[in-house]
């Protein structure tokens, strides 16, 4: 059985080590600082995430299920990704249970083993076993927004 999120001291307190590291511009493995505006007060909210990337895509993904951010960012529709001084804009889609095991399939082996405790898959388990899994991990492709400046 998988372990149930809950945000320990422990897991606030590295949070905001990540954070204060990445705001900093101390580049930690493909780490970046999601900010997205909150869905009550629209007041922007941060935490770190790890993107996914892949045959040309991104993906971010929540492996202790449908946190905070997920919901702002799934009212939001976009936010933006910071790693040191540089921002960039995003829209976002949330993907189906299908896709969402296609891509967590193809990245659960290079998720560290405190994270991967939060799912009940393997990287060996079927496609169908991620697929029962997805709906527990909500995941989002994010699309870079250009800027005005690149906008013809």
């Amino acid at each position: 059985m998988a372990r149930t999120y809950h945000p320990t001291l422990f897991l606030r307190g590295a949070n905001a080590v990540m954070s204060l590291l990445l705001r900093n511009g101390v580049k930690v493995g493909s780490n970046a600082l999601l900010t997205v505006p909150g869905r009550k007060s629209g007041e922007p909210r941060t935490t770190p995430v790890t993107p996914l990337e892949g045959d040309g895509e991104r993906w971010v993904q929540s492996p202790y299920g449908d946190v905070n951010w997920v919901r702002n960012l799934r009212a939001a529709g976009q936010g933006t990704l910071t790693r040191g001084r540089r921002t960039e804009a995003f829209s976002a889609v949330e993907l189906t249970p299908a896709e969402t095991a296609r891509v967590l399939q193809a990245h659960l082996s290079s998720f560290p083993s405190l994270v991967r405790d939060y799912f009940d898959v393997t990287p060996e388990s079927s496609l169908e076993a991620f697929e029962r899994e997805a709906p527990r991990h909500p995941m989002v492709r994010i699309t870079r927004t250009p800027t005005p400046a690149e906008r013809p």
